[in-house]
């Protein structure tokens, strides 16, 4: 692929001019009627289209240049990558899965220089563009395998970070972190002798518990979440750490900036305290709930679970501070077509359910309702049985 196009001034200035239309219409309305590569030009508007939310600052700059979708998808976002800087600084960084260079980037400030390795040439050559115009003159780019770079370069690195794909061959979803690639659990002895310390980010689709019993060492978890919705999880290992049970941290990065830290341990000696449902219902914040502290969760803010395979609480107090979705319960509803019909006439009402007996859309379809209003439905289970709700937000 020739980069060259990208910079013509008269490709710049057709992206910046048409960055709100539609590419489908551009296309058909400008084929043949231009000497640049019109495809290419309506593909990075459409990219930043895409990316507005996710890169806002990337997408604002008209002489960096957009990837494939593909590529995009898996990059993190500007506030996730910042999320990660924090913190981080040496001499030297190395991104052994460089993708389009979002991480590269932000990780790279801390740091004096950094390398950047990336096994596909095209994307390759897209990225070291934008972190050369970013930061001039900072980075080294690898194109091929980082793990084969790594081992052997005589360089000795102040942070490794890694982000593993996360599908295989025929492009099914991985849950175990051997079968990510590359794959850092085969190499981790490599990784140590090479780097003071090691950041992996990872799918949220992976399971907690299997990751660290597959890379025991790791000293920090962390769940990072965004306005409720997990995003990423960080496995973290420093050179001079502590090798006892690893810190768990929850942090949701939305408006409160919320974080909730335990030990892997404090969860497995934790008792729960059980009971029905009093005045109010919490739901802690998917991180939380992500990173598994069912019992300890409850303990720390004075709570009761409904039930041991329900995550939602229950107190006849309100705490501010609980990082979560504080339902107040107006009243337990018998779900029964008529009853609903008479409560909300409109058929609208926020409809949850927590280990229930079915699924949200099923109880939606089932009495014909449908998400909207200040009201809501919450279906669970506690310890006399199946029972709903009807709520809302403190």
């Amino acid at each position: 692929m020739e980069l060259s196009q990208y910079h013509r001034a008269d490709f710049k200035q057709f992206v910046q001019d048409h960055l709100n239309e539609d590419p489908a219409l551009l296309l058909f309305k400008y084929q043949g009627k231009t000497d640049f590569d019109l495809k290419a030009a309506v593909q990075q508007i459409a990219a930043r289209q895409k990316a507005k939310k996710k890169l806002p600052s990337w997408t604002s700059n008209p002489d960096l240049i957009f990837p494939a979708s593909v590529s995009l998808e898996q990059s993190s976002s500007e506030e996730t990558a910042k999320f990660k800087s924090n913190g981080q600084s040496g001499q030297l960084l190395i991104d052994l899965t460089g993708g389009f260079g979002v991480d590269s980037f932000h990780l790279s400030k801390g740091f004096e220089k950094a390398i950047y390795c990336e096994q596909q040439e095209e994307l390759a050559k897209i990225a070291f563009h934008n972190l050369e115009t970013l930061t001039p003159d900072k980075f080294q780019l690898v194109i091929g395998d980082g793990l084969d770079f790594l081992a052997k370069s005589e360089k000795h690195f102040d942070l490794i970070y890694g982000d593993p794909a996360r599908r295989g061959d025929s492009n099914q979803k991985l849950y175990k972190l051997a079968d990510c690639q590359p794959n850092v659990v085969a190499t981790w002895e490599l990784m140590k002798s090479k780097a003071n310390s090691i950041l992996l980010k990872l799918s949220p689709m992976l399971d907690i518990s299997q990751a660290l019993e597959e890379l025991p060492e790791i000293q920090k978890v962390k769940i990072v979440s965004v306005k409720n919705e997990v995003k990423e999880l960080l496995l973290i290992w420093n050179k001079n750490g502590i090798e006892n049970p690893p810190e768990i941290e929850a942090i949701d990065l939305g408006r409160d900036k919320s974080s909730f830290s335990f030990s892997s341990n404090e969860e497995v000696n934790a008792q729960a305290s059980f009971g029905e449902a009093g005045k109010y219902l919490i739901e802690p914040y998917s991180a939380i709930l992500k990173a598994g502290a069912f019992k300890t969760f409850g303990i720390r803010f004075g709570l009761k679970k409904l039930d041991a395979n329900t995550h939602l609480y229950t107190s006849n107090e309100v705490n501010p501070d609980i990082p979560g979705r504080i339902f107040e319960i107006l009243e337990e509803i018998n779900p029964k077509k008529n009853e609903l019909k008479k409560r909300f006439p409109s058929g609208k009402v926020n409809v949850i359910t927590r280990n229930y007996a079915s699924g949200s859309d099923a109880f939606k379809k089932k009495f014909g309702l449908k998400d909207g209003g200040d009201d809501f439905l919450i279906g669970t289970k506690t310890a006399s049985g199946f029972k709903v709700f009807w709520c809302r937000l403190v």
